[in-house]
């Protein structure tokens, strides 16, 4: 069977969204979190650590649902992403003139991991 789209290395086929739409006709009153649960499970659809891959499953069900092939229950609610509307940092003043000479004459050096950090 041929597949209708590749969703993170799931190829998914009609059959596959049969499935899908069946799951949501019988589930009626689900979200969609509950929806991609379910599905996880039918598939055995899980992370290295054993956990579902429900995060996942739901991005790979938005994908169809805007393609066309099923139709999502509306969402409920939308989550609090407080990285959505932060404020871009400045741009870091970089000196792009090579440093040239002996190592010695430039050291101590001091490398800090400053990414998540107030630097």
């Amino acid at each position: 069977m041929e597949a209708l789209l590749t969703y993170r290395g799931k190829d998914v086929t009609s059959e596959d969204v049969a499935l899908i739409r069946q799951l949501i006709v019988q589930n009626p009153a689900d979200s969609r979190r509950v929806l991609s649960q379910r599905l996880c499970q039918v598939w055995n659809w899980r992370q290295a650590n054993g956990a579902l891959r429900d995060m996942v499953c739901r991005g790979l069900m938005l994908r169809l649902h805007r393609a066309g092939y099923i139709e999502l229950p509306a969402k409920r609610q939308n989550s609090h992403n407080p990285l959505v509307h932060r404020e871009k940092p400045a741009p870091a003043a970089i000196d792009p003139d090579p440093l040239e000479g002996l190592l010695s004459s430039i050291l101590p050096l001091e490398i800090r991991h400053v990414r998540r950090s107030p630097l």
